[in-house]
């Protein structure tokens, strides 16, 4: 019997210690922890411009195609591929001694016209020749010179000068490369990209909509023609742009209708051919109420937000989208104005649970804002 109580007695002493330390800890487990805070906005209804989001490709401001104009083989590349180059600037030399002998030969028939001339001149006062010789070297002479400057055009145009400055692209040919006037060889390509165009289409029958909204007075005319850009990773381009071109006519192949944006771009970020979105405002509402979109969820029902009633408990509210506010929502259906919706901290946001929340942008912990 010693024995069992030895060995029951370090059991015994476990037991008390783990009753002891219920007794210690604090009431209410983790019902005392404090309400999680979330970021809210307290929405009202105002003046909203709505507007919209289309694809859209970056096209260089001028482009020019470097070809050849006269026919030879390309002696040397004067450029290097990916540089800028002025308007003017020689790029490629195509073998010029067939043109230059032909410069010399047309100058020697010039200097022969102007002599035969010369000569025909005192020789008409006293005629010993008649006007029609006379008028038949007068018109050689006209040919001659006609004759001297298509053959100088020719070896200037031996060497291939940049049209405009701009951004050369890498060289179609190489050295040695045999190139023809007839055959229009594309040698390089120049593009003027400090300033670029985004072309974009908008669905014929979306402009007769907002044509007949406005027509209604549902919406009204937006004035501003400053359009915003946004990148393929979906961030805002820094400059705004700038709506000046609208093809008023439909295309009947494709149903849309054809814009233009134009956009600085002295940091070259924007590159011709790149696939972009540009959002330019369509019209005016009023009385309309505008969310975040990380704030508007979908569930099986519908579209819905989260609010904070007023004691503090969450709420879910179904609600209904009626277009784009650059990038929020505008709501159509669901809020009156002056709810409290939750736009960070949604994951902690449980229907009927207590939250604590605070204006958005200034949670008091990091994982509010997420």
């Amino acid at each position: 019997m010693s024995l069992l109580k030895y060995l029951a007695m370090p059991l015994l002493l476990g037991l008390a210690a783990c009753g002891g330390s219920e007794k210690s800890a604090p009431p209410g487990g983790s019902g005392g922890m404090p309400p999680a805070e979330v970021e809210v906005m307290t929405v009202q209804p105002g003046r909203v411009t709505v507007t919209r989001d289309l694809p859209g490709r970056v096209q260089a401001f001028r482009t020019a195609q470097v070809r050849a104009r006269v026919d030879g083989v390309v002696e040397h590349r004067l450029f290097r591929e990916g540089s800028d180059v002025k308007a003017g600037d020689t790029l490629f030399q195509i073998d010029a001694q067939v043109y230059r002998a032909a410069v010399d030969a047309a100058r020697a028939e010039v200097n022969v016209s102007r002599q035969t001339l010369a000569r025909y001149q005192p020789l008409l006062e006293i005629k010993a020749v008649s006007q029609q010789e006379y008028d038949l070297a007068v018109a050689k002479a006209k040919q001659a010179l006609a004759a001297l400057a298509l053959a100088q055009e020719d070896l200037d145009n031996a060497s291939v000068p940049a049209p405009i400055a701009g951004h050369i692209g890498r060289a179609m040919v190489t050295e040695g490369a045999l190139v023809k006037k007839s055959e229009a060889n594309l040698l390089a390509t120049i593009e003027q990209i400090d300033q670029v165009y985004v072309n974009f289409t908008q669905s014929g029958s979306e402009v007769l909509q907002l044509r007949r909204a406005l027509t209604e007075g549902k919406l009204q005319r937006s004035e501003s023609l400053d359009v915003q850009l946004l990148l393929e990773d979906g961030s805002v381009y820094a400059l705004p742009g700038r709506l000046f071109f609208t093809d008023m006519a439909v295309d009947p192949e494709t149903g849309a209708v054809s814009l233009r944006a134009q956009f600085a771009n002295p940091k070259r970020e924007l590159l011709p051919g790149m696939f972009v979105r540009i959002r330019f405002p369509e019209a005016v509402t009023e009385n309309a109420i505008r969310v975040p979109q990380r704030a508007v969820m979908t569930g099986t029902e519908g579209q819905f937000v989260m609010l904070v009633a007023r004691d503090g408990k969450v709420v879910s509210r179904p609600v209904q989208t009626g277009g784009m506010s650059g990038s929020d929502f505008i709501i159509a259906a669901g809020l009156q104005g002056g709810e409290q919706v939750i736009v960070n901290g949604l994951q902690k946001a449980r229907p009927g649970s207590t939250v604590k929340p605070v204006p958005a942008g200034q949670a008091g912990t990091p994982a509010a804002g997420k």
